[in-house]
């Protein structure tokens, strides 16, 4: 694509980059029934939520909490509008996404606090909320992905309200510490490339040791049931790919597929790249799969 680069520009510019692509790459938001704005109580303020759902009306059931990629530099609750319209269509249950705080104005962790916290709070039934929720399911891209799954592992350790039902971390940087083969193979001409990978933990300052940023450190054992979806043409591809190999390892009811011949970021691409779509429905039908096993044991 022509134009700049993101790490060419600097964190204000590249946003409003990302604002740009949406209008040319994505599908539309279509039509449902809710689309709100909340807020939840964070370790710093409050943190800007959106929910989304297909129904003007709904009982006890689960929601999701959904995490947008952008290198924790990137990315709002504007950015992927259309994606989580479109899951809640698919699923049929309640979206909520997370509008955490975006580094270099707020380094690691601020933004995986956030996200942390926006767990407890929906799980908590809020009355602002305005739902009866009574379990989770953790989704995020990229970014949002390696944030997925941080905060499933949070609330195993430290229990919420309600659990985590399934997680579902989309081409996660899942071990961003660690490189792998995709990471040389895919670095240019892909979309994501080295330099802006460098350039996003440049500006995240994350200590690689500490599993909010590294959540491969921990023992994935009593994780939920998890959905892992990469891309195969993606520098962070492997990273997806070894995540999944360690929840089997832990013994955690895994589904591993990958998007072939597709990009990082394709689940914003749907109008660029139409097989996009073919892959989020693959997708939501498995994870309808895994949350109709849990809630009926």
């Amino acid at each position: 694509m022509p134009g700049p680069r993101s790490h060419e520009v600097g964190p204000a510019e590249a946003r409003i980059l990302m604002h740009k692509s949406r209008q040319v790459a994505d599908a539309p938001v279509g039509d449902l029934a809710t689309i709100r704005g909340l807020s939840a109580r964070g370790p710093a303020g409050e943190i800007p939520l959106r929910l989304y759902d297909a129904r003007a009306e709904r009982g006890p059931g689960p929601v999701v909490l959904f995490m947008h990629g952008g290198g924790f530099v990137l990315g709002d609750l504007d950015t992927h509008d259309p994606f989580c319209a479109e899951i809640a269509r698919l699923l049929d249950l309640p979206v909520i996404a997370v509008g955490y705080r975006l580094a270099p104005e707020h380094p690691w962790p601020a933004g995986v606090e956030d996200a942390i916290a926006a767990a407890r709070w929906v799980a908590g039934s809020p009355d602002a909320l305005g739902l009866a929720v009574t379990s989770l399911v953790t989704c995020g891209d990229s970014a949002g992905g390696n944030f997925a799954i941080v905060v499933s592992l949070a609330l195993r350790d430290e229990p919420a309200a309600v659990p985590v039902l399934a997680q579902w971390p989309i081409y996660p940087a899942a071990n961003p510490a660690k490189g792998y083969p995709s990471f040389q193979d895919f670095g240019e001409g892909y979309l994501l490339t080295h330099d802006a990978m460098r350039w996003f933990d440049d500006c995240y300052a994350p200590d690689p040791k500490d599993w909010r940023y590294s959540p491969m450190v921990k023992s994935q054992i009593g994780m939920p049931p998890t959905l892992v979806v990469t891309a195969g043409l993606d520098p962070i591809r492997d990273q997806g790919r070894a995540y999944a190999a360690a929840c089997v390892e832990a013994g955690v009811p895994t589904v591993f597929r990958e998007a072939r011949g597709n990009i990082h970021g394709f689940i914003n691409l749907r109008k660029a790249i139409p097989s996009s779509q073919a892959d989020i429905e693959g997708c939501t039908e498995i994870l309808k799969l895994l949350i109709a096993e849990r809630t009926s044991a």
